[in-house]
């Protein structure tokens, strides 16, 4: 088997310099049993280019762990006859990732901004100024720094103008090739300003609390995946010492930073970056939230995909101690989203229930003492994994909306 595994690694170096097409590149999933079979994933991702999608490192996968993991187009019969002789049971979810990637688009020409399909980010820009424009009681823009890239990072703030309103902070696109979650922060602005004074709920909580939006965090790396690799995930700084571009920015908070889960390499998906808040996006987040921090009282950040609904924390084992509270708010949540499309979300803290991730947003928000934090890993759970489909965008955004709607209106009513 080992020698099978050298021959799959001998040609992989020349195929990294070629151009990006998708095509023929399949996604497997598969469910290692025990320690030699979580050993022979560990050895494959060593000899070839693996892109684990769930969990977004090997170091993380342990035996009865669903894994699902991208090889390059000449790979998968390799990959499969590997899988075969090891006797790990397998299935392939994408059969031609650049089908699946084609097909993410509803066909329909692509003119402005829609809120069910995918935005580039010159659109989503655009519909930031436009939307303050036609809702300037209810709406403003802010710039709150910029991109390694210069792109400026635009935050939305909504209510109705009040004295001492506490507020509510959500981000969206962490992660480049997530691109549901963009989408859902686009979809939640809408729907504050389409249904202020007609839905009960959503004017109480715009006449009494302030919602900050920041629509994209990892805008280079967003870019980079419309027009280069759509598969990126990282953001698009240099690395001194290393050719390899980008960090992981939800591995760049100051919380646990760079321990459990995250790596020190900057080749690695999950880098954690060379400091803390290394990365211009991250700081510029960061420093926000805390010239805010006495007013910000939940914190919501939007990941895909697995359908989950997780709090911290995800750099510790430890249970945080609101685990009670954010726990039951967690399980209401998640059965008000499944009352509309019967959609399963798992909830509980990150480190037991997916794996554990040092320096991310969430955890360092609650330790910064923003009590009502938040992770959403939208749809699906691995069918298209971060290529859904444009017709999903509405029915995942409504679900959403329900559970975000819940846990602002709780925050409301539990104000502190």
């Amino acid at each position: 088997m080992w020698a099978l595994l050298v021959l799959i690694g001998a040609a992989s170096v020349s195929a990294r310099l070629q151009d990006l097409s998708f095509d023929g590149q399949k996604v497997f999933r598969v469910i290692p049993q025990n320690d030699e079979q979580v050993e022979i994933l560990n050895f494959l991702a060593s000899i070839m280019e693996v892109d684990f999608w769930q969990p977004d490192s090997v170091t993380l996968v342990r035996p009865k762990m669903q894994v699902d993991f991208r090889v390059e187009a000449e790979k998968p019969f390799k990959v499969e006859d590997l899988l075969k002789e090891s006797g790990m049971e397998y299935q392939v979810l994408i059969d031609n990732l650049q089908a699946a990637l084609d097909a993410q688009f509803d066909g329909q020409a692509r003119t402005g901004h829609s809120y069910v399909k995918y935005n580039n980010w010159d659109t989503i820009a655009a519909w930031t100024a436009d939307i303050v424009a036609q809702n300037p009681d209810l709406v403003s823009r802010s710039v709150i720094g910029e991109t390694y890239e210069g792109r400026p990072m635009y935050l939305l703030k909504m209510g109705k103008s009040g004295a001492n309103k506490k507020a509510i902070f959500m981000d969206c696109g962490f992660h480049a090739r997530e691109w549901i979650s963009p989408a859902f922060c686009q979809w939640f602005v809408k729907e504050a300003v389409e249904t202020y004074g007609k839905d009960t709920v959503m004017t109480t909580l715009l006449d009494k609390l302030d919602f900050y939006v920041l629509p994209v965090v990892n805008i280079d790396g967003y870019v980079y995946t419309w027009t280069n690799n759509r598969m990126w995930r990282k953001t698009r700084s240099k690395n001194a010492g290393s050719l390899c571009i980008g960090t992981d920015p939800n591995r760049n908070f100051d919380a646990g930073w760079c321990t459990l889960g995250a790596s020190k390499y900057p080749c690695d998906s999950t880098y954690c970056g060379s400091a803390p808040e290394s990365e211009k996006e991250t700081k510029a987040l960061a420093d926000f939230i805390r010239e805010h921090l006495s007013t910000i009282k939940a914190y919501l950040t939007v990941h895909s995909y697995s359908q989950l609904l997780l709090f911290p924390y995800s750099y510790t084992y430890n249970l945080p101690s609101d685990y009670q509270e954010l726990n039951s708010i967690a399980r209401a949540a998640s059965k008000e989203l499944a009352s509309l499309y019967n959609t399963k979300y798992t909830y509980g803290p990150g480190a037991t229930t997916i794996y554990p991730a040092a320096g991310g947003s969430d955890d360092w928000a609650y330790d910064q003492g923003i009590k009502y934090s938040f992770t959403f890993e939208l749809r699906d759970t691995g069918k298209y994994g971060f290529l859904l489909p444009e017709s999903q965008i509405k029915p995942t955004c409504e679900e959403t909306l329900l559970a975000v709607k819940y846990i602002a209106n709780y925050v409301l009513e539990h104000l502190y």
